[in-house]
C-alpha cells in the first residue's frame, strides 16, 4: 500500500469553480484504474474551514507500484503537468487502512494530519500507535475510511481520513471531496 499526494496551490483570487468543473469532466478517468485503491479529488478554498490557500490536492492510496507508475509516467498525470506545471509528488509507505462505519456513504470531506515521527523510542511503537489511531478514526461517527502512512525520507507520519459529514472528528487540514475513484478500495491491506 502506497499513499501519494500532490498539492497545486492557486492564486488567492482563483475561481475554484474551474477546479470543480475540471473534476466533473475528468474525474471518471481513474474509476477503473488498475492498482488504485482510491483517489480522493480534494480541494480547499481560502477562508473556508480555516484554509489559508486555494488548493487542488488529490490524495491516492495505491495497491500496486505498477498502477502508480503507469499513472505518473504516461497516464492522466500528464494532463495535470500540462495544465498546472509539474507539482512535487509526495509519497508515503502505507502503515494501516480501515473502513469506517460510514464506508458506504459518499465522502464529503477529508482530513490530512501530518506529524514528525518522534526521534526517541522504538519505531515499532510508532507504527503500533499509528495503526491504533487509524482504527480509532475509522470508529468515529461519520468516518468513511482512515489510513496512516510514513515518509521515511522526512520521518513524517500522515493520517488521512474521509468523512460523510461536514464535522470531521479529527484535527488537520480539511478538504472538500469533489469525486472519488475507488476501483480497488476493497483490496488495501488493513495494516502492514
Amino acid at each position: 500500500m502506497h499513499a501519494m499526494q500532490y498539492e497545486i496551490t492557486l492564486p488567492a483570487d482563483y475561481d475554484m469553480e474551474i477546479i470543480r468543473r475540471r473534476v466533473a469532466r475528468k474525474g471518471h478517468l481513474l474509476d477503473e484504474w488498475p492498482g488504485l485503491g482510491f483517489k480522493a479529488y480534494l480541494m480547499r478554498e481560502r477562508g473556508v474551514r480555516g484554509s489559508p490557500v486555494n488548493q487542488y490536492a488529490p490524495f491516492y492510496l495505491w495497491n500496486t507500484l505498477a498502477g502508480m507508475n503507469s499513472f505518473l509516467w504516461g497516464g492522466p498525470f500528464q494532463g495535470v503537468a500540462d495544465d498546472f506545471g509539474r507539482p512535487s509528488v509526495r509519497q508515503w509507505s502505507g502503515l494501516a487502512y480501515e473502513e469506517g462505519g460510514a464506508a458506504r456513504s459518499w465522502a464529503r470531506f477529508a482530513v490530512r494530519r501530518s506529524q514528525p515521527v518522534p526521534s526517541d523510542g522504538l519505531l515499532s511503537d510508532v507504527m503500533a500507535t499509528a495503526v491504533r489511531e487509524t482504527g480509532r478514526l475509522a470508529g468515529e461517527d461519520g468516518a468513511v475510511l482512515a489510513a496512516a502512512a510514513v515518509d521515511t525520507s522526512r520521518w513524517e507520519l500522515v493520517h488521512f481520513s474521509l468523512w460523510a459529514h461536514d464535522t470531521p472528528k479529527t484535527d488537520g487540514d480539511v478538504f472538500e471531496v469533489l469525486h472519488m475513484s475507488a476501483p480497488e478500495r476493497d483490496r488495501p491491506a488493513r495494516s502492514c
